[in-house]
C-alpha cells in the first residue's frame, strides 16, 4: 500500500472518533486500527493492547497483521503520524479477536451474514429475495424493484449469448 499522508477524516463509533481514509483507486476504506481496539477495549493503552495482539495473531499463524498497513494520519497531538491501517475486510477479521462486549454485536452480526451466505450458495432465491426486502426498506417503489430485477435478468442472458458467441467463434 506504500505511505500515504491523510488527510482528517473521522468516523463515529458510539459517539467517539475513528480515523478514517478512503482509497478512490481502489475504492476501500481504512480505519485506524488503534481508534477501534480503544473504542472495543476501552484500554488505557490502545497501542500496548494492538501490539501484543499482533503478536497473538502471528503465534496463531494468522497473516492478518503482515497484510495491514500504515498511513500517516493525525494524532491527537495535531502530528502527522503513521498508524497501522486495516480494510474493511481486515477490520472485521480484526473485530473477532477481540474479546470485549463492545465486539460481541460485530462478531453476531458477522455470524448472521455467514449463515445467510451460506443459505444462498444453497439456495439461490433467498439472495434475490433479500435484495427484495433491501431495496424496499430502502424505500425503492414496486416498479423501481421490478425494472431493476427484470434489467439484471436481460443483462444475465446478454451475457450469456455473448460467452457462447465468443466460444463458437474461437472453435473455428
Amino acid at each position: 500500500m506504500g505511505i500515504r499522508i491523510v488527510s482528517k477524516k473521522i468516523k463515529l463509533f458510539q459517539n467517539q472518533e475513528v480515523r478514517t481514509y478512503w482509497d478512490e483507486k481502489n475504492e476501500l476504506w481504512y480505519f485506524s486500527i488503534i481508534d477501534v481496539i480503544e473504542i472495543l477495549t476501552e484500554s488505557p493503552r490502545p497501542r500496548k493492547y494492538w501490539n501484543a495482539l499482533k503478536a497473538k495473531l502471528i503465534n496463531e499463524g494468522s497473516q492478518l497483521s503482515h497484510d495491514l498497513g500504515q498511513l500517516k494520519m493525525r494524532a491527537t497531538d495535531g502530528k502527522m503520524r503513521l498508524t497501522d491501517v486495516a480494510n474493511t475486510k481486515q477490520l472485521l477479521r480484526l473485530i473477532q479477536s477481540i474479546p470485549s462486549k463492545k465486539a460481541e454485536p460485530f462478531k453476531l452480526w458477522l455470524a448472521k451474514v455467514g449463515n445467510e451466505r451460506i443459505q444462498e450458495i444453497s439456495d439461490p432465491e433467498q439472495s434475490l429475495n433479500r435484495a427484495r426486502e433491501n431495496w424496499q426498506k430502502a424505500g425503492r417503489s414496486k416498479k423501481w424493484i421490478e425494472k431493476r430485477m427484470s434489467g439484471q435478468e436481460t443483462r444475465n442472458k446478454l451475457t450469456d449469448s455473448l460467452k457462447i458467441a465468443l466460444t463458437n467463434l474461437s472453435s473455428l
